[in-house]
């Protein structure tokens, strides 16, 4: 009796610590109180907080020049902010952005590659940036060259892609190191219809398997369907966010949007 006293008492420390730590942000993309100002007339985003969990996809909506590109470079470390704090399971942006960055995998709305390489040589320099061994990363580059049917032009020069191609190799090189967070700015803009399925299914293998995704877009069909949590930002400012079905309840997330951004004249 007193031996299974003792373990149910070591089961509710053990809970209690890993309440604790997702409490304490170490096993989650934290946002706390971030602000960004471009000028002294307005802030480009205001006040953000939100803590995105692993296995989340997470949809963040919002108008052009709501802050999103604003928010999601601010997490990657590519733009400082100006106050507030951000956390990737643990590892503050700003003063451990090199183990922060390792975790993160970024997909800008317009991505810069080296033209002049070809697949294979710029996924070996992505790989070989975030120390990803040989194995793993052919592993890795078979799988989704199959999958996103690049294997037959990887020795071609990125040069020679078509938009949607050079779309999709820079997404093959976000998932080579396989990574915790996934921030990608309107990653389906410019996908044919079969290479956005394709990236949907990816986005549910990575949070099966612990990773947390935050991605923008305008997209509002795919965010109701494939999100189980969104967020609106509105001037800077978040407006609504939680779990996709008690935000929407008996509307679609579009006359949501409509609504929240007519209250304030965005339009």
């Amino acid at each position: 009796m007193i031996c299974a006293f003792s373990f149910g008492l070591f089961i509710l420390e053990f809970d209690k610590c890993i309440i604790d730590m997702f409490m304490e942000g170490k096993n989650m993309l934290k946002i706390t109180n971030v602000s960004k100002s471009y000028d002294q007339k307005k802030k480009a985003i205001d006040g953000i907080n939100l803590e995105i969990l692993p296995g989340d996809i997470y949809g963040f909506i919002g108008h052009n020049g709501a802050g999103k590109t604003t928010l999601l470079k601010s997490i990657s470390g590519i733009l400082k902010f100006d106050s507030g704090e951000i956390t990737i399971f643990g590892k503050s942006i700003e003063k451990e952005g090199l183990e922060a960055k390792k975790l993160i995998a970024y997909i800008p709305d317009n991505p810069d590659i080296y033209d002049a390489l070809t697949g294979i040589q710029y996924l070996d320099f992505i790989a070989d940036a975030f120390a990803v061994d040989l194995e793993k990363r052919r592993n890795l580059i078979n799988k989704y060259a199959s999958m996103f049917e690049m294997d037959q032009v990887l020795n071609n020069p990125i040069s020679s892609y078509s938009h949607g191609m050079k779309q999709k190799i820079v997404i093959m090189s976000a998932l080579i190191h396989s990574p915790k967070v996934m921030l990608l700015d309107e990653p389906f803009v410019g996908l044919d219809p079969k290479a956005s399925f394709l990236l949907k299914e990816v986005f549910h293998e990575l949070v099966d398997n612990g990773a947390l995704i935050f991605f923008s877009t305008h997209v509002l069909e795919v965010a109701e369907k494939l999100c189980n949590k969104v967020a609106i930002i509105k001037n800077g400012k978040i407006v609504a966010n939680g779990r996709t079905e008690e935000i929407i309840k008996d509307q679609s997330l579009e006359n949501l949007f409509i609504e929240l951004l007519n209250e304030h004249d965005v339009l």
